[in-house]
C-alpha cells in the first residue's frame, strides 16, 4: 500500500516553486528590476523556506546503501542531466559564455542540487550533534569569511542553519505553526517585511539575500559581517517559518501538482531563457508596470502548466531517468506515475535563481 501524501507539503512545494518561476520571470524586466521592493520581499524568505522544507524531509537520510543509492538517483543524476542540457541550451541558442567549469561550478539554478547533495551527505553527522543548530550558525558565520564556487560550497555553508532548522522540526512544531495565533503573527511579520522592503530596496546590497558572498565582497569587516549575517539569519528564519505557517493545510485543487515541483523547477529555466533570447525583455521595457503584472501572471501559469500531469509525466523522464527506465522494462510495462516516481524524494522542491 502506498504511503498517503501529506497535502501540506505538496501545497508548500507547489506554491513555493510557483514563486520560483515568478521570481525568475522578473529577470526579463528592465535593468534595475532586482532592486524593486517586491524582489527584496520575495527573496528575503523564499530560499530559506525551501531549505527548511528540504531539511524536514531529509531527516531520515543515512549512510545506508539504499539512501546513498537514492541520493545518486534523485540528486546527482538530475544534476548531471540538467547541467548538461542547460549549458547546451545557453551556449547554442543563447550564445552565452558560461564562464566557469561545467559540473564543478553549478550554473544558474543548478546550485540547489549541488548544495542539497552536500547537505544530505552531512545529515547523519548533524543528527549526532546535541545542539546542531548553534553549530550550523557558527559554520554560516565563519563561512562568510571566504567564498567558494566548487559545488557552491559558500552558499551551502551560508544556508546551512535553515537546513538544520528543518531537520530539527517535528510534526508537533508544524502543528503549532498552524494555530490561529501563529498564523496571525506570521501574516503580521510578512506585512512588516513588505513595508521594510520599501525602505531597504536599493540601499541594501541584494547579495546579502543570496548567502554566497564573502564579507569582503560585501564591503564590510569580519566582525560587522558576522553580526549582520546573524541578524539576517534570525530575520530570514522567522520569515521562513511564517511562510510555512501561512501555507494551506488541507487538500486543494492544486495539491496534486505539488508532486511535480522538481519538474517545474528544472524545466522552467528553459522557457525563461528562451523568452530572454526571443527579446521579451525589450517588449516589456516599454511598459515596465504592465510588464511586471504580465510576467508575474505568466510565471504562475507556466508553473501550473509544467506541473500539469500530462506535461510533468513526459518531462519526468529527464528528471528521474533511472526510475523511468526501470519502469519501462518488460513487454507489459506502463509508464510509472510521476507521483510514484517522486514519492521517495519529495524534498526536492528546489529554489530560485540566484544570478551569477
Amino acid at each position: 500500500m502506498s504511503r498517503r501524501r501529506d497535502p501540506f507539503f505538496d501545497n508548500a512545494k507547489l506554491l513555493l516553486v510557483t514563486l520560483v518561476v515568478v521570481g525568475h520571470s522578473w529577470t526579463l524586466l528592465p535593468d534595475g528590476s532586482d532592486s524593486h521592493p517586491a524582489y527584496y520581499f520575495l527573496y528575503a524568505w523564499h530560499v530559506p523556506a525551501f531549505v527548511v522544507v528540504t531539511g524536514y524531509l531529509s531527516r531520515r537520510f543515512t549512510w545506508s546503501r539504499d539512501s546513498l543509492r537514492s541520493l545518486v538517483r534523485t540528486v546527482v543524476v538530475p544534476y548531471l542531466v540538467f547541467e548538461t542540457l542547460l549549458a547546451w541550451f545557453r551556449t547554442t541558442l543563447g550564445g552565452t559564455d558560461l564562464g566557469s567549469p561545467l559540473y564543478v561550478d553549478p550554473h544558474w539554478p543548478m546550485w540547489y542540487l549541488a548544495v542539497l547533495f552536500l547537505w544530505r551527505l552531512v545529515t547523519p553527522l548533524l543528527a549526532r550533534l546535541r545542539h546542531p543548530l548553534p553549530v550550523s550558525v557558527a559554520v554560516s558565520l565563519l563561512g562568510g569569511l571566504t567564498t567558494g564556487d566548487v559545488l557552491d560550497v559558500a552558499r551551502a555553508a551560508g544556508l546551512l542553519p535553515f537546513f538544520v532548522l528543518g531537520l530539527s522540526l517535528t510534526s508537533e512544531h508544524l502543528e503549532l505553526l498552524a494555530r490561529p495565533r501563529a498564523r496571525l503573527a506570521a501574516a503580521g511579520l510578512m506585512a512588516l517585511t513588505g513595508v521594510a522592503s520599501l525602505l531597504v530596496a536599493g540601499p541594501l546590497d541584494k547579495e546579502w539575500l543570496y548567502w554566497r558572498a564573502s564579507y569582503d565582497e560585501l564591503g564590510v569587516g569580519a566582525v560587522d559581517g558576522m553580526v549582520l549575517r546573524a541578524v539576517a539569519l534570525v530575520v530570514a528564519g522567522g520569515l521562513a517559518l511564517a511562510a510555512l505557517a501561512l501555507m494551506p493545510r488541507s487538500a486543494r485543487w492544486f495539491t496534486p501538482l505539488g508532486s511535480a515541483s522538481l519538474v517545474v523547477y528544472l524545466g522552467h529555466g528553459f522557457v525563461v531563457k528562451g523568452a530572454d533570447y526571443a527579446g521579451v525583455d525589450d517588449l516589456v521595457a516599454h511598459a515596465p508596470g504592465l510588464g511586471f503584472v504580465l510576467l508575474t501572471v505568466a510565471g504562475a501559469a507556466l508553473a501550473v502548466l509544467l506541473a500539469w500531469p500530462p506535461v510533468a509525466q513526459r518531462l519526468g523522464v529527464l528528471v528521474d531517468p533511472i526510475s523511468s527506465v526501470e519502469a519501462s522494462e518488460g513487454p507489459d510495462a506502463e509508464p510509472m506515475p510521476l507521483s510514484t516516481r517522486v514519492e521517495h524524494h519529495p524534498e526536492l522542491t528546489l529554489a530560485r535563481h540566484l544570478p551569477r
